[in-house]
């Protein structure tokens, strides 16, 4: 770019660009000095290979070509960068950085893009938006019946845009969009808390996706990326009124939004150092996060530090 500039404008960049070159020097952060290169060739030995983009997997010959490859010169090659997956004689690749891809029964955090007839849309975090029907909702009270007109013409007071949801993956369509559903008073609405965005691979899959913590914060972790923090409720307030019930006008605590905060915080150090998002790796890394302030969590240093010593833990709980 400044072969283009005036010769008036390039004097005028050159000596803050040293400027800026001379301090960046003088605060640099070598990985070299945070990182255990022991420790890390060991992590490399337990991990599935990444296969880039154009490597041969192995022959044509005996097997299937399935998601993430393609073949040529008589070899499945691979067109994404991911990690090989064999069933039976099929290969295929899962990327390490994709959209969602839903399946039946997945717990997921999404918000209402747009009110149609009978249905909202919604977006997942997947391909296309999702969808979720009018006759797959529970009315305020829980109360089972049939979907009138008057129900359809109330549609923006039970969901409208830009609200949050907890939902379950019904069905899948045929061109990839998904069903969803919130029949169960455990979903619906989500009220006061903090949306955090991680990539889909990184949330393990689990029975459980709703989680109360022992540093006083509830989690919903969805399998199509998308993580909801929020102050735990009480017994009483579970399932609301048909999950459409929220507190926004309730006053949260200044010690629990600081939980919330450094709970977001410990979920990003998770996510920058690819570590599986899960009920116990999130406790681990909340409690190696203790070290630190709240502030501090987006620090480079502080973040490698809570990975390695999460990971560390978590090897150390597996053996």
């Amino acid at each position: 770019l400044l072969l283009f500039l005036p010769r008036s404008k390039l004097n005028f960049c050159l000596p803050r660009f040293g400027q800026t070159e001379m301090s960046t020097n003088a605060a640099i952060d070598l990985a070299l000095d945070r990182v255990d290169w022991r420790d890390l060739a060991a992590q490399t030995e337990e991990q599935p290979r990444v296969y880039t983009p154009g490597e041969v997997l192995m022959p044509e010959a005996g097997f299937m070509r399935g998601h993430g490859t393609f073949v040529e010169d008589e070899n499945i090659k691979s067109s994404v960068a991911g990690v090989i997956q064999k069933v039976n004689k099929l290969i295929s690749v899962r990327p390490l950085k994709s959209r969602y891809v839903g399946e039946i029964g997945d717990v997921v955090v999404a918000r209402v893009s747009e009110v149609q007839q009978k249905r909202w849309r919604v977006d997942t975090n997947s391909r296309l938006d999702s969808i979720l029907l009018l006759s797959s909702v529970n009315l305020p009270g829980g109360e089972l019946r049939r979907r009138s007109a008057e129900d359809e013409q109330m549609m923006r007071r039970y969901l409208d845009e830009g609200d949050l949801i907890s939902a379950e993956v019904q069905n899948i369509f045929e061109e990839g969009s998904l069903s969803l559903y919130t029949r169960s008073l455990k979903y619906g609405k989500l009220s006061q808390g903090i949306l955090v965005k991680v990539f889909p691979a990184l949330v393990k899959r689990r029975k459980m996706h709703f989680h109360n913590l022992p540093c006083g914060a509830s989690v919903i972790l969805g399998n199509n990326g998308y993580i909801w923090i929020s102050p735990t409720k009480g017994q009483e307030e579970e399932g609301g009124e048909g999950g459409f019930a929220q507190n926004l006008n309730e006053h949260v605590p200044r010690a629990d939004r600081e939980v919330i905060a450094r709970l977001r915080n410990s979920i990003l150090a998770l996510a920058k150092c690819k570590l599986m998002i899960y009920d116990t790796s999130i406790q681990y890394a909340y409690e190696e996060s203790l070290r630190y302030e709240a502030h501090e969590l987006l620090q480079q240093n502080a973040i490698y530090d809570i990975g390695q010593q999460t990971q560390a833990r978590l090897r150390d709980a597996d053996e």
